[in-house]
């Protein structure tokens, strides 16, 4: 054999492990995701890997994500995290580009239930697949155990007049309006009929009264219920939330209504406006692997797609979120509600 040719064949094994960091050199991948998704040390590694640049924005509220990525047309970041009732609006919109499924090896490791995506709803349209599962979390009911003695069997506790004050509330109407509707005894709590407005209005209404605040942020939730003593918390980030708080020494409880606790399932989707497709691929796969997944359970307490969830039984009742009926109108009449206007004034047009 000549030795040139057999000292590259030699150098070929290097080459190929060379090239997924030299692929990538100088680029930037632009992530868009909720607190805990993407920890420094976990970006880090990828970056290692690749020898791209990740650069992380944080979003707290499904309306702000919207709003980022609508902004521009999708074309202010590569990839981001999104529910799989929200992403109705961002594949009717084409702000979403098709994923694919080959490019994502790790799926191997996932769930039965999570690698079936024609089974998931919002997953697939048109035979495509939009987005990858990658976390998902019941909102479950939080509870002060000095104050709250029996854990509570349904979400109606919120509104318990013995908690005015007492009750911490999750600063979004989307969600808050489908809890209206269970309270109502909506057999879908996604869809509210227009001459059950007024009723949902006088719920919350309701419930605004027992509040003590609202926030966005899990961890700013901590803040204000320690801060706050409160009793009860609606978890929007159900078993993150729980995590934290103990972590910061709360005693509390945790309970799934019997009723049905609303549940998200997030995914991992790509934008129309992506600048290196294969990069965002290639994230989207390593956080589907083992080290990125156990890190959400243990520092954020969010079950992952590859291990069952050990905050759930298997007889909890789950009510996956749909999208809305409307987004804007809950939320223009959930602003309303906690700025503390009457029920004529909410519903005035």
């Amino acid at each position: 054999m000549i030795p040139r040719l057999r000292r590259f064949l030699l150098c070929l094994p290097l080459l190929a492990f060379l090239a997924p960091q030299m692929t990538f050199a100088e680029d930037v991948l632009r992530v868009l995701a909720w607190p805990g998704y993407a920890d420094p040390d976990i970006v880090k590694t990828f970056e290692q890997r690749t020898g791209a640049k990740v650069e992380v924005t944080y979003i707290d509220s499904d309306e702000a994500l919207w709003q980022r990525i609508a902004k521009n047309k999708g074309e202010e970041f590569d990839v981001f995290a999104v529910n799989t009732a929200e992403l109705q609006r961002y594949i009717q919109a084409s702000l979403v580009r098709p994923i694919s499924t080959k490019s994502i090896s790790n799926t191997a490791h996932q769930l039965p239930r999570f690698r079936d995506l024609k089974s998931i709803p919002g997953v697939v349209h048109g035979g495509q697949v939009f987005a990858m599962p990658y976390t998902y979390s019941e909102m479950g009911l939080i509870y002060d155990r000095q104050q709250v003695k029996t854990a509570p069997t349904s979400i109606k506790v919120l509104w318990d007049k013995q908690y005015r004050g007492k009750v911490l509330l999750y600063n979004v109407g989307t969600h808050n309006f489908s809890l209206a509707a269970q309270i109502l005894g909506d057999t879908t709590p996604f869809r509210i009929d227009t001459k059950e407005w007024p009723a949902a209005v006088r719920q919350l209404i309701a419930l605004r009264r027992n509040a003590m605040a609202f926030y966005t942020q899990p961890e700013e939730s901590v803040e204000l219920f320690k801060r706050g003593k409160a009793a009860l918390l609606f978890a929007n980030y159900g078993s993150q939330q729980i995590t934290l708080l103990k972590k910061a020494g709360v005693d509390v409880g945790y309970a799934i209504p019997s009723d049905g606790a609303l549940a998200w399932l997030d995914c991992w989707a790509i934008t129309r406006g992506v600048r290196n497709d294969a990069l965002a691929h290639s994230w989207i796969n390593y956080m589907l692997e083992a080290e990125p997944a156990a890190v959400l359970l243990s520092r954020q307490g969010l079950a992952n797609t590859r291990t069952e969830s050990p905050f759930l039984h298997p007889d909890d009742r789950l009510v996956w979120l749909e999208p809305v009926e409307s987004v804007e109108r809950r939320t223009k009449l959930w602003e309303r509600i906690v700025s503390g206007d009457r029920e004529s004034k909410v519903l005035a047009p």
